[in-house]
C-alpha cells in the first residue's frame, strides 16, 4: 500500500467522514482499512497462530502474501495458511435508549451514529480475525439478540441489523445488562457501548453480573463533547430527550459545577471498573475510531 493510500485509508477513523456514507458495511470496511494502514503490521495477522500448509498463490491477491522464500526454492508462488490456536467469543452490547439520539453540534455524529458505526467496525474487525461475534441490542430492555457466529455471512446479519436499529426507549442501562448476562452463555468478551446515562451503582451491577459469569469486559463509554464541557456561549433550552422536560439557563451560570460533576462522575466510573478489572475506556464523539480498535486488539492480543 502505497503512503498515499494509506492516508486516504485514515480519513475514515474520522467520524464525521464515516457519518456521510450509507451503507454499513463500507463504514466498517473503511474504518478497519484506514485503521490497519496506520498500524506497522496488520493486526489479521500474527495472534495465537500456527503455520499449516502451502496453498497456490491465486492471481489478485495482494502479493504480500506470497511466501518468498519458498519461491526462491520452486520458483513457484505459494501463500501460507495459518490455523488458530484459539478462538474469541464476543459480544457487542449497544445502548439503543433515547439519550443516545444527541449530537451537540449539527455537524457531528450523534453518540448513537457514533456507537452503531465503531459497533460495525468492530464486528468487521473480530470476524476477519476468525473471532465469533454476538449482538445485543437495548434501552430499558432487550431489544434483538444475535448469537456469536464466526462466519463470514453473520456478518452481513450484524450490519444489516445495525442499519435498522434506531434510537427509541427510556435508559435502564442496569437492567439490561443483568439481562444480558443471563442471556450469554459460553465465557468470552463483552463489549459495551453506551452514554452511561443511569444511576452509576446499578450500571456497575450490571458489568459485575457478567465478571461473575467469568466474562472479560470492555466499556466504551460514549459522550458528545458538549456533555463533558458545556462550552456554550449564549442562553439555551436544555430538554431531557427522554421525559421532555426542559430547562432555559445561561451555560456559564453552570458550566463550572456540571463539569466538576461530569469529571468526578467519569472518574469514579473509572475507578470502580478498574477495582473489578473491567477495562474501561472514556470516548467523545468526535475522537477517531482507532482508540477504541487499538483497545481491542491489545485485548485480544493478551487472551489469544
Amino acid at each position: 500500500m502505497t503512503a498515499q493510500a494509506a492516508t486516504r485509508l485514515r480519513r475514515f477513523l474520522d467520524p464525521e467522514v464515516v457519518s456521510q456514507l450509507d451503507n454499513m458495511e463500507l463504514m466498517a470496511r473503511l474504518v478497519v482499512e484506514g485503521f490497519i494502514a496506520g498500524l506497522h503490521r496488520s493486526p489479521f495477522h500474527g495472534f495465537s497462530v500456527e503455520f499449516s500448509e502451502y496453498r497456490p498463490y491465486i492471481p489478485g491477491e495482494p502479493a504480500s502474501r506470497v511466501d518468498w522464500k519458498a519461491f526462491a526454492r520452486t520458483d513457484r508462488h505459494f501463500v501460507k495458511l495459518f490455523e488458530e490456536e484459539t478462538n474469541l467469543r464476543g459480544t457487542l452490547l449497544l445502548d439503543g435508549s433515547r439519550s443516545m439520539d444527541f449530537s451537540g453540534d449539527p455537524h457531528r455524529v450523534t453518540k448513537f451514529r457514533y456507537a452503531s458505526m465503531l459497533t460495525a467496525g468492530l464486528a468487521y474487525l473480530l470476524i476477519h480475525q476468525q473471532d465469533a461475534v454476538g449482538l445485543i441490542t437495548f434501552d430499558e430492555q432487550i431489544r434483538r439478540i444475535l448469537p456469536a457466529r464466526s462466519v463470514r455471512r453473520h456478518l452481513y446479519d450484524l450490519l444489516i441489523a445495525l442499519e435498522q436499529n434506531e434510537p427509541g426507549g427510556m435508559t435502564d442501562v442496569g437492567d439490561a445488562l443483568h439481562r444480558a448476562a443471563e442471556r450469554v452463555g459460553r465465557r468470552g468478551l463483552v463489549i459495551l457501548l453506551s452514554d452511561l446515562l443511569d444511576d452509576p451503582e446499578r450500571v456497575l451491577a450490571g458489568l459485575k453480573h457478567f465478571r461473575h459469569r467469568g466474562h472479560e469486559v470492555l466499556v466504551f463509554h460514549i459522550l458528545d463533547p458538549l456533555e463533558r464541557d458545556l462550552d456554550i456561549r449564549r442562553e439555551v433550552r436544555l430538554e431531557d430527550l427522554e421525559t421532555g422536560e426542559h430547562l432555559r439557563t445561561q451555560p456559564w451560570f453552570i458550566r463550572k459545577e456540571v463539569g466538576e460533576r461530569v469529571d468526578a462522575w467519569v472518574r469514579g466510573l473509572e475507578s470502580e471498573c478498574r477495582t473489578h478489572r473491567i477495562e474501561y475506556v472514556p470516548l467523545t464523539t468526535d475522537m477517531p475510531f482507532d482508540i477504541a480498535l487499538r483497545r481491542v486488539l491489545d485485548h485480544r492480543a493478551r487472551v489469544g
